[in-house]
C-alpha cells in the first residue's frame, strides 16, 4: 500500500507490552513506568487479528518490540500465529536478549525468522549503569544463542553517545568472526533521554555517523587493521534504513543509522503500534490513532478504516523533530 507521499508501506512494528527486565536510562525511569493494565494493552488475538488485517492491505513484514518483547505471556504462540497469516513474509524481533538462551528454540520453531538485539557497550560496569539492573555477560548469551539457533540475520543495535566513550571499533570487531551486523544508531533525545529527563546527554551527545564511520576507521589503521568498505555479499536482509559496510573477509558487517544526520523520511515503509492499540504513523509525532477500540467494538472494515487514516497521515518528514510525550518502553521505537 502507498502513502500521500508515495511510499510503499509494508513494515509494521508492534509493541507488545511496555514492560522490561531493565531500566535503560534513556528508555525509562529508574522505577520503571506506571505499567498498563491488563485491559489497557492489546490481547494476543487481537494482535493476530491486526496483523491480519495489515496483511490485507499490502504488510508484509512484522516486528515484534516492547517494552522487553520476550516478558509478554504467549509471545511464543503469538510469533506462530503471525508466521501462518497469508501475506506475512518475515517476523523478527527487538530484544535485549536475556531471555533468549531459554527461549530461542520455541522462538525458531514458532518462525521467527530474525532478531536484533540491543547493547550498548562491551563494558561489564557501564552496562549496568546504562541499564541498572542487566548483566553483559546475559546479553552476550543471548547473542550466542541466537547465532547458534541459526537465526539470520542476527543484528546488534548499539546507540553511540559521546559521553560515554563507547569502544567503537571494538564494537565493530564483533563483525570479523561470526556473522554478526553490528548497528550504530545515532543518539536521539526521545522521550526520557535529554538532560532535563535525568540521563545527563545532550544534543553535544549526538555523533553523526560519518563522524563515526571516520573513528572506527582511524583506530582500525592504528592497530594495523584495514579499514571498512561498501558491504557486499554479507549485506543482511531487511527492510530498514542501515547503510552496511564490513571489513575485508569479514562474516558480518558494520552499519549505521542515521536519523539526525541522515532524514531517512523519504525511505519510511512503517507503521509502528503501542502496547496500547494506538497506531503512530511517526515515531517522532505523537499523533495516535486507536485501532484497540476499532478490534473491540467493530469489525475488520473498522480495523483497516483506522491503519488506513493513519497512513494518510504519515508525514514527508519528521522536520529536525526530536521528541515525544511517550517514553521509548510505551511507543516500542
Amino acid at each position: 500500500m502507498k502513502d500521500s507521499h508515495g511510499r510503499t508501506i509494508d513494515y509494521l512494528r508492534i509493541s507488545l507490552t511496555d514492560r522490561c527486565n531493565f531500566r535503560c536510562v534513556y528508555c525509562m525511569p529508574e522505577e520503571g513506568v506506571c505499567a498498563m493494565s491488563h485491559d489497557e494493552i492489546l490481547r494476543i488475538e487481537e494482535i493476530e487479528r491486526l496483523v491480519a488485517v495489515a496483511a490485507g492491505l499490502g504488510i508484509r513484514s512484522v516486528r515484534l518490540t516492547g517494552g522487553e518483547p520476550l516478558v509478554r505471556k504467549g509471545v511464543v504462540e503469538l510469533v506462530d500465529a503471525i508466521t501462518g497469516i497469508e501475506g506475512i513474509e518475515n517476523v523478527s524481533m527487538t530484544t535485549n536478549g536475556v531471555l533468549l538462551p531459554r527461549m530461542i528454540g520455541d522462538l525458531k520453531a514458532a518462525g521467527l525468522s530474525r532478531v536484533n538485539i540491543s547493547l550498548d557497550t562491551l563494558d561489564s560496569v557501564q552496562f549496568h549503569e546504562i541499564t541498572r539492573t542487566g548483566r553483559l555477560e546475559d546479553t552476550l548469551a543471548g547473542i550466542d544463542a541466537a547465532l547458534a539457533a541459526g537465526l539470520n540475520p542476527v543484528k546488534v543495535n548499539a546507540v553511540a553517545v559521546r559521553s560515554l566513550d563507547q569502544d567503537f571499533l571494538e564494537f565493530a570487531k564483533l563483525s570479523i568472526d561470526r556473522p554478526l551486523h553490528v548497528r550504530f544508531i545515532e543518539y536521539m533525545p526521545v522521550g526520557d533521554t535529554s538532560v532535563d529527563a535525568g540521563t545527563g546527554w545532550g544534543k553535544e551527545d549526538v555523533i553523526p555517523s560519518e563522524e563515526l564511520f571516520d573513528i572506527i576507521n582511524e583506530r582500525a589503521r592504528a592497530a594495523g587493521l584495514p579499514e571498512l568498505r561498501p558491504a557486499g555479499a554479507t549485506k543482511p536482509l531487511g527492510w530498514g534504513p542501515a547503510r552496511y559496510f564490513e571489513f575485508p573477509d569479514a562474516l558480518g558487517t558494520v552499519g549505521f543509522i542515521s536519523p539526525l544526520s541522515r532524514h531517512f523520511c523519504s525511505e519510511c515503509n512503517r507503521l509502528r503500534v503501542t502496547a496500547d492499540g494506538k497506531v503512530r504513523p511517526c515515531l517522532f509525532s505523537d499523533t495516535e490513532y486507536d485501532v484497540r477500540t476499532a478490534l473491540r467494538e467493530g469489525d475488520d472494515a473498522a480495523v483497516r478504516d483506522v491503519l488506513l487514516t493513519a497512513l494518510g497521515a504519515k508525514p514527508d518528514d519528521h522536520h529536525d523533530k526530536v521528541g515525544t510525550d511517550r517514553k521509548m518502553s510505551q511507543i516500542g521505537g
